[in-house]
């Protein structure tokens, strides 16, 4: 891994945030080119592509089961079981012409939908502009071409407006931290959140790497010196705040970093922070913003 392979190892995320695996294009066969809106069935497996799928004004049979509000047309449809382990006997009685779930959960998934002849498609939503791509993609797809230029235009414009606000600011360092129950790991700038941090104008202080996620060396880390500190949770979000709260005070280490000198150190809202990239990404900005720029 580069000159920094010595402090660091390659570690699979919980199933949802990475597989680890460099995950290529679907190679189901049904050929879905000639479906359209009215013609399909729609089975989204994340929370991501429901709120997509509403956006975009499309039906479903079958959507993820979850915690979290999903879009309210979608109330009385069936459930289909967590978005890293759907109830495969559930989707495939639903008769699905399309079942749509994420690259990071491909490697996984793909061979059971495979084994079951289901037609999963796997959608790139480990950066905004990746996402973007795929909802273009899916307007063409389901007839949907207007809505979905409406959409990914929204989303452009307010990247482009937040890189016009922080063009003249200093670049702060910033050390992101995702924290999953028991343990938490560093996210480069190839996982979402480091993405939103580079539209941001911050600068990942875990540079030439090529994965999402890597293990923490908090030794390490002091030394790159952050001015910020983020810190996102995934799967059990009060356990993880807690876990974090806990070992920034036990752990003596992180009396000296510099963020945590100067109270830089944030919390990220689950909702808005996912690992994957979502429709809330204009919010989630705003919210950076006034944390990489706390004096503006």
């Amino acid at each position: 891994m580069k000159r920094l392979a010595w402090l660091w190892m390659l570690v699979l995320v919980l199933a949802g945030c990475s597989t680890g695996a460099q995950a290529g294009p679907s190679t189901a066969t049904h050929d879905t080119s000639t479906n359209t809106a009215s013609s399909a069935r729609i089975v989204a497996t994340t929370v991501a592509i429901t709120e997509i799928t509403a956006a975009l004004d499309l039906p479903l049979v079958g959507k993820p089961t979850s915690t979290k509000t999903l879009p309210p047309q979608y109330k009385d449809i069936p459930d289909v079981g967590n978005p890293m382990s759907p109830d495969m006997e559930k989707v495939l009685s639903l008769q699905p012409t399309d079942v749509l779930s994420v690259t990071t959960l491909q490697y996984d998934l793909e061979p059971k939908f495979k084994d079951l002849n289901m037609n999963a498609e796997f959608l790139d939503f480990e950066s905004l502009e990746k996402m973007e791509n795929e909802i273009l993609k899916m307007g063409t797809q389901f007839d949907r071409t207007t809505k979905a230029k409406e959409i990914t235009d929204t989303l452009k414009a307010k990247v482009a407006e937040v890189k016009k606000t922080v063009a003249d600011k200093p670049s702060p360092k910033v050390l992101i931290l995702l924290g999953v129950p028991g343990s938490y790991l560093v996210a480069t700038e190839h996982s979402y959140i480091g993405d939103l941090v580079k539209i941001a104008g911050g600068t990942n202080v875990v540079q030439g790497e090529s994965v999402e996620y890597l293990a923490s060396n908090t030794e390490y880390l002091q030394k790159s010196n952050p001015d910020i500190i983020l810190r996102a949770a995934h799967g059990m979000p009060e356990e993880v705040v807690k876990m974090f709260d806990e070992d920034f005070k036990t752990n003596d280490i992180w009396k000296h970093f510099n963020a945590v000198k100067t109270g830089q150190v944030y919390d990220l809202p689950e909702p808005l922070f996912g690992t994957t990239a979502s429709l809330s990404a204009p919010q989630a900005l705003d919210e950076l913003l006034q944390m990489m720029y706390p004096s503006s």
